[in-house]
C-alpha cells in the first residue's frame, strides 16, 4: 500500500512537472516565474502573460484531461477484456468519432472545433452503443471476445465509408488531416470547462466499479460467487469507458498507443490491484500527452508536430520497448 502510495505521489509530481513543460515551452519559451504570475498575478498589459493565459492555459487542461481519460479507458478495457493488448479502439469509439466529424464536415455542419466536439462525441458515443448492441446479441452475449469482434468489425466498416468520402471530396480531407491527426490547439475555454465535469465523473466512477471489475477479471465463476452482477458492471464499465475514450477524441482527435503503453507502464509499478492502476494511469496518461505535445512544439519550430502524431512514435516506442524489457503482469 505505502510503496502504491508512493508511486501514485510520484506520478501526480511527474504530471505537474508536464504542466509547467507545457505552459512554459513552445513557440517562445517563458520563464516559469511569468507562467506563475500569469496564473496567479495576471497582468494583461504583458504579451508572455497573455500568451499563457489565452493561449497555454486552455491546451494545457485539454491534454490533461484527454490524457486522463485515454489512459484510465484503458486500463477499464484491459481489465473488462482480460486482454493486455486491448484499448478503447476496440469500441469503434475513434472511427465512430471520425464518421461523424466527416459526415459533418461534408455538409457544413461544423465548421470550426467548437461545432466538432459535440458532433464527435456524438458519433464516440453511437459507435459504441451499436458495438454493444452487436456483442450483446446471440450466445455468450456480452463476452469480452464478442464486444472485441463487434468493434474490430463495426471499426473497419466505418473507416471504410469514411475513406470513400474522403476520396470524393478533395475539401473535406484538407480539413479532416488537421482533426485526424490530433491536436491540442484552437480550443476555447468553454471547450475545456464543458469537459472537465464529464471527464472527473467518469473517472470517479471508474474507482467506484474498480473494485467489482477486479472480480470479474478473476473469471466469471468466481464473481458470481462474490456476488457481482457480471453483465450490470460490464455495462458500467462500457459506459465509462465510451465517456472517457469519447471526451478525449472529441476534444484533442484520435490519438493513440495512451490507452495500450499508460496502463501496461502502470501495472508494471502498482501491479493488478485495478484502483491503483486506474489512479496511476490518469495521473501518467495526461503527463505522457503533455509532453509528447512539448516535444510535437520543439522539434518543429516555429511549426508543430500534431500531438497525436508524436504520441503515435513516442507511445509506440514506450510500448515496444515494456513488451521486450517489462514482465507483463497477469490480469
Amino acid at each position: 500500500m505505502r510503496q502504491r502510495a508512493l508511486i501514485a505521489i510520484a506520478a501526480a509530481a511527474v504530471l505537474v512537472i508536464a504542466i509547467a513543460l507545457s505552459l512554459a515551452i513552445g513557440s517562445r519559451t517563458i520563464d516559469l516565474a511569468t507562467v506563475w504570475d500569469a496564473i496567479f498575478a495576471f497582468d494583461d498589459q504583458d504579451p508572455e502573460q497573455l500568451i499563457v493565459r489565452d493561449l497555454r492555459v486552455s491546451r494545457t487542461v485539454i491534454g490533461v484531461l484527454a490524457g486522463a481519460a485515454l489512459g484510465v479507458a484503458g486500463a477499464l478495457m484491459q481489465a473488462l477484456t482480460r486482454n493486455p493488448f486491448a484499448d478503447p479502439g476496440l469500441l469503434g469509439i475513434n472511427a465512430g468519432a471520425s464518421l461523424a466529424v466527416v459526415i459533418a464536415l461534408t455538409t457544413g455542419l461544423a465548421t470550426g472545433f467548437t461545432a466538432q466536439v459535440p458532433i464527435a462525441f456524438i458519433g464516440a458515443g453511437l459507435a459504441a452503443v451499436l458495438v454493444y448492441a452487436i456483442g450483446a446479441r446471440g450466445a455468450a452475449a456480452g463476452a469480452p471476445v464478442r464486444l472485441a469482434l463487434a468493434g474490430v468489425a463495426l471499426t473497419a466498416l466505418i473507416q471504410s465509408v469514411v475513406y470513400a468520402i474522403l476520396l470524393v471530396d478533395d475539401s473535406t480531407l484538407d480539413q479532416y488531416r488537421l482533426w485526424v491527426a490530433g491536436s491540442l490547439t484552437g480550443r476555447d475555454v468553454e471547450d475545456v470547462i464543458a469537459l472537465v465535469p464529464i471527464v472527473l465523473i467518469a473517472v470517479l466512477a471508474a474507482l467506484v466499479a474498480s473494485r467489482q471489475l477486479e472480480a470479474v477479471a478473476l473469471g466469471e465463476d468466481a464473481a458470481r460467487a462474490l456476488g457481482v452482477r457480471i453483465g450490470a458492471i460490464r455495462t458500467v464499465v462500457i459506459l465509462i469507458v465510451t465517456l472517457l475514450a469519447a471526451a478525449a477524441t472529441a476534444a484533442a482527435g484520435p490519438i493513440v498507443f495512451v490507452g495500450l503503453a499508460v496502463p501496461h507502464l502502470a501495472r508494471a509499478l502498482v501491479g493488478a490491484s485495478l484502483p491503483w492502476l486506474v489512479v496511476v494511469s490518469a495521473l501518467g496518461g495526461g503527463a505522457l500527452v503533455l509532453v509528447c505535445d512539448v516535444i510535437g512544439r520543439v522539434i518543429a519550430r516555429p511549426s508543430e508536430i500534431g500531438v497525436g502524431i508524436t504520441t503515435a512514435l513516442i507511445g509506440g516506442l514506450i510500448f515496444a520497448i515494456m513488451s521486450r524489457r517489462m514482465k507483463v503482469v497477469e490480469l
